[in-house]
């Protein structure tokens, strides 16, 4: 069974690394040292849960219901242009806007809400999940097989957000200078419009067949 963990972990990990909305608000979080470990926390637990699903029988959901995923995808769209463009006008507004500690922190309650629609919204995190991760689960010989292989991706997902969350928090004197943050707020809103725009293609593309 150890060789079925090492590969849920592996591929646990080649499905998270790439930098999307996730991974762009931990990071922010962590550089602003603004409850970068709940931030963390919240993905993790998410994962936990769409992973669970998906080995576990979700991904029949999702096969089965075009027009849920639609549903998800231009929501995801809409609240990654929202969110793209918040990074972007405070990269435009330069070192002053993003440095000032009162505009960095915001409410714990608005931490989490954001956190929740960056991970629920992102019709990607479905496809791995239910579909990538669901399908190669279900072709597991055995429910502890299964078990096995989920607790390997879920090692991925704790072991990365909470990784990302204290690196950038131990780098965040670096990371919060006025040139450094108008580069991570380009950075950040650059790859919400650019998942928005590859989003919103996939569902014309699917609108449209």
């Amino acid at each position: 069974m150890i060789s079925i963990y090492l590969q849920g972990l592996a591929l646990g990990a080649a499905l998270i690394l790439p930098l999307g909305p996730q991974n762009a608000f931990v990071l922010n979080q962590g550089i602003k040292r603004h409850y970068p470990l709940m931030t963390a926390a919240l993905c993790s637990l998410s994962d936990i849960v769409l992973i669970c699903g998906g080995i576990f029988g979700g991904s029949a959901l999702l096969n089965q219901s075009p027009t849920l995923l639609m549903l998800i995808t231009w929501a995801g769209v809409a609240f990654l242009l929202w969110y793209g463009w918040g990074a972007l006008r405070n990269a435009w507004r330069g070192g002053a806007a993003v440095t000032d500690d009162a505009a960095l922190k915001q409410g714990r309650w608005r931490i989490i809400m954001t956190l929740l629609a960056v991970t629920w919204l992102n019709p990607h995190v479905y496809l791995d999940t239910f579909v990538v991760l669901g399908s190669l689960g279900s072709q597991l010989p055995s429910m502890e097989a299964r078990r096995w292989f989920a607790l390997g991706t879920i090692s991925a997902s704790v072991l990365w957000f909470f990784g990302l969350a204290l690196l950038a928090a131990w780098l965040s004197p670096r990371l919060r200078t006025p040139l450094a943050q108008r580069i991570i707020n380009l950075l950040v809103g650059g790859i919400m419009w650019f998942i928005a725009f590859q989003l919103a293609g996939q569902g014309i593309a699917a609108l449209a067949s």
